[in-house]
């Protein structure tokens, strides 16, 4: 491998992409995308595979995607662009790496818009009204694509108010928790509650772990804004650690309320888990959960469709995908052009339905992400920039790569088949990206 070239201050050069964000609209935009549609079934799917001690694997997986956030926090302070993983492979890979982090983030990405756009027009939205699930898709994804193209500041000041929106809905089912355990209908025996009929203590968190994971990633979609950021050195850092937190107690809390609220059994059957507290207590009409959801649900979709749109948009940039994906709109200086391609490769798996399939994957496909960022930061050491950056504690970024391959090993063997072929497609275009990137402009 060749040596790294020294890299001028990513600030000094000049971007065509608006730097709007403050550390606290960052923040809010990295908690808003953590604190996502997940947590509202994820409470039951946990206790399914650990046991009452919800708690447990939660606090679990926050140290574990705090390694990889320390990564990412070196990473994006010393290269502030647009691009993230893909962006940081590619420095430390070449181009056919880089092509493949990309692709893992695009391919999630844009499979969960897809699959956010349809749970939106599914059960929630009917305690309120019907209407056919096409022309929900439709109307969802296209004020999302509107919403994104008009400004990174817009759809930021659109996910405060649905971040605050969502965060007041757990905290609800945290006091309601705590309410029915003080008049004596919880069990808070449940909270020591660990293993299950398949699997001891470890095993049981390790497999909870894997699902609690889940809910704590987001925060890498926070890397594609960096460029958007108003001095991203000092920003970034404190608006991603403290989001991770912050949405760490939440989740925390939200367990321990779940689990002495509700028999696990009961938790574990239930579509709508959290739904469960708040029958339990009473008091609180099953429509305002409802409405939380869809906020959770629409504030999901726009944090993951900018984060598509910038990652597509730094790919194209550095030459992994067409050029016209660089276009941008004069006034607003939104990639609109990477906006309307991954809007339209959305709306095309949401009508057709066959999102289930790819689903799964997505886990598999960001520990894949994961791994290489955090070996990236390992091979980027070399790597020197003038300008002051966060530097990560060495042992995180190891400690990170191995996290993923423990994780890895949990996840089920039909979820590594379909892993494995979206990889195997990205392999081959990561190739053609490779060789393209080698021919003489």
């Amino acid at each position: 491998m060749k040596p790294l070239r020294t890299t001028p201050p990513a600030t000094d050069s000049p971007t065509p992409l608006k730097r709007a964000l403050t550390t606290s609209l960052l923040y809010f935009f990295i908690l808003g995308d953590v604190l996502g549609a997940g947590v509202y079934v994820l409470v039951g799917q946990v206790a399914a595979q650990s046991g009452g001690a919800v708690w447990a694997p939660l606090l679990v997986a926050l140290c574990l995607a705090l390694l990889t956030a320390a990564s990412y926090a070196e990473l994006v302070t010393k290269y502030p662009r647009a691009g993230g993983a893909s962006h940081y492979a590619t420095l430390a890979y070449g181009p056919f790496l880089g092509f493949l982090a990309g692709f893992c983030m695009l391919a999630a990405g844009i499979v969960s818009v897809a699959a956010l756009a349809r749970g939106f027009g599914g059960d929630y939205l009917s305690e309120f009204i019907t209407l056919p699930a096409v022309l929900v898709t439709i109307l969802f994804l296209t004020a999302l694509a509107l919403l994104n193209a008009r400004g990174i500041r817009e759809s930021t000041r659109a996910n405060v108010v649905a971040t605050v929106v969502e965060v007041c809905g757990l905290l609800l089912v945290i006091g309601l928790g705590a309410w029915i355990v003080l008049r004596g209908d919880g069990d808070t025996g449940r909270l020591t509650d660990l293993g299950t009929s398949r699997a001891g203590p470890v095993g049981a968190v390790l497999s909870g772990a894997v699902l609690a994971y889940y809910s704590f990633v987001g925060f890498e979609t926070s890397v594609n804004v960096a460029e958007e950021t108003r001095n991203p050195r000092r920003s970034y850092p404190r608006a991603l650690f403290g989001a991770l937190l912050t949405a760490g107690a939440v989740y925390a809390l939200v367990g321990v309320a779940a689990a002495a609220a509700v028999p696990t059994e009961k938790l574990t059957e239930s579509g709508g888990p959290l739904l469960e507290v708040v029958r339990a207590a009473g008091g609180v009409p099953p429509e305002l959960f409802s409405a939380i959801a869809l906020v959770a649900v629409a504030n999901g979709a726009l944090l993951t469709g900018i984060m598509s749109s910038r990652l597509a948009y730094g790919m194209a940039r550095d030459g992994l995908l067409p050029r016209f994906l660089t276009k941008v709109l004069p006034g607003r200086r939104t990639p609109w052009a990477a906006i309307a391609t991954t809007t339209a490769l959305s709306l095309l798996l949401a009508l057709t339905g066959d999102v289930s399939t790819l689903a799964s994957t997505l886990v598999l496909l960001l520990l894949v992400v994961f791994f290489l960022v955090n070996t990236s930061l390992l091979v980027l050491r070399r790597d020197t920039v003038s300008q002051d950056h966060f530097r990560a504690p060495t042992p995180a970024p190891v400690l990170g790569a191995l996290s993923c391959i423990l994780l890895a090993t949990r996840i089920e063997q039909d979820v590594w088949v379909r892993g494995l072929l979206v990889l195997a497609v990205g392999a081959g275009l990561g190739v053609i990206a490779a060789v393209r990137s080698q021919r003489p402009s």
